[in-house]
């Protein structure tokens, strides 16, 4: 056989031993890439993303987008071809496997975590939303969760109202383990609750909850296996009574980031004036009740995202803004958000086309 052929063969060899190589073996790494974006003025599986009762709402325009990053699966191992050609795209971010599905969390507990989260940016949203438009919103501390096996199994119930532990009312979740702590392990502590039953019926009547709704619970004390310091197997957390239903319907989607999209299209719905003035904005970040913005993950794919859609502004967390800045799509104007307010003021300069004053992001 002459050389060259030779030479050509064994190369052709090789190149599809590489290529074998790269199909069949699995590393441990995952991709991120652009995910769905959906207008929370609008509606998804053919129902409105916000659905306001027994509340005035107006006509609105344009787009508030939130925006999604997809996410390979847990069970899913990328091979090796696949993870090189995610590291070539710039529109994608492979990370390890670790990063997006903990080594000491099943699957299901990663999805179940994901949900809470994206529950509770629900709740920040329409807290922050109501408070940015001057409409009281009552909170007060609840049980947010309890521990299976735990003290509080079958006595306390998640969405109880706590309104004093050993007889000092509470007013704050560290309240509770302020009086909890402060006993031996095996003491027992007595709480005065409003049940979950009592709370929800009545907010849907639109009473206030009295000294006649409370019941008296004793519980039972243990030693933290970390730290040794009296518990009582529950997660103390924030509820509020709001003054009108807002259900926000959103499937498959998981985690807080939407929080600040889902707030912005609350208050579009509940004014007169059309926010956007019919611009399509997209944008992301956490938000607390206070109306604080907060950073998220994979903004780039965001960012893509957004643009692909047709957004030409994109409200991002100020955080987020250096990393957002380097690989900025084209046409897209990246505006620095730290909070709702910041959110508002920049809506009004879109509105009234002086996009010049925007306080736009910048790479370091």
């Amino acid at each position: 056989m002459p050389r060259r052929t030779a030479t050509m063969l064994a190369s052709t060899l090789l190149l599809i031993g590489l290529l074998c190589a790269g199909v069949l073996i699995k590393v441990p790494y995952a991709e991120m890439s652009p995910g769905p974006t959906v207008n929370t003025l609008g509606e998804h599986d053919g129902e409105p993303v916000l659905n306001i009762k027994d509340r005035k709402t107006y006509e609105t325009s344009g787009h508030l987008n939130m925006t999604t990053v997809r996410v390979t699966g847990a069970d899913y191992r990328m091979n090796l071809a696949e993870a090189v050609s995610g590291w070539l795209q710039h529109d994608s971010a492979v990370v390890p496997h670790s990063t997006l599905y903990p080594e000491d969390k099943s699957a299901k507990e990663v999805d179940e975590e994901n949900a809470e989260e994206f529950s509770a940016s629900q709740e920040s949203a329409k807290v922050s939303a109501l408070r940015e438009l001057k409409i009281k919103v009552p909170s007060f501390v609840i049980v947010g969760s309890v521990v299976k096996g735990g003290a509080s199994e079958g006595k306390l119930h998640a969405g109880d109202v706590v309104r004093a532990v050993d007889g000092k009312k509470v007013r704050d979740p560290k309240d509770v383990a302020g009086v909890v702590t402060k006993r031996k392990p095996g003491e027992k502590v007595r709480f005065t609750v409003v049940p979950a039953s009592k709370a929800e019926a009545a907010e849907k009547a639109g009473k206030k909850l009295s000294a006649r709704d409370e019941q008296q619970i004793t519980v039972g004390t243990r030693k933290a296996e970390d730290d040794g310091r009296t518990i009582v197997g529950i997660q103390p957390a924030i509820g509020h009574a709001f003054p009108f239903d807002i259900d926000i319907k959103l499937a498959d989607v998981g985690g807080p980031s939407a929080g600040l999209m889902f707030s912005l299209g609350i208050i579009d719905k509940l004014t007169p004036e059309d926010l956007t003035g019919g611009s399509f904005v997209a944008g992301t970040g956490t938000i607390d009740d206070k109306g604080k913005v907060g950073a998220i993950g994979g903004i780039q794919m965001k960012t893509v995202a957004a643009r692909a859609k047709g957004a030409k502004f994109f409200l991002t967390p100020e955080d987020n803004c250096p990393t957002a800045a380097k690989d900025k799509p084209a046409g897209l104007t990246l505006v620095k958000t730290g909070t709702i307010g910041d959110a508002m003021d920049a809506l009004e300069k879109i509105r009234k086309d002086d996009t010049g004053a925007l306080p736009k992001c910048k790479a370091d």
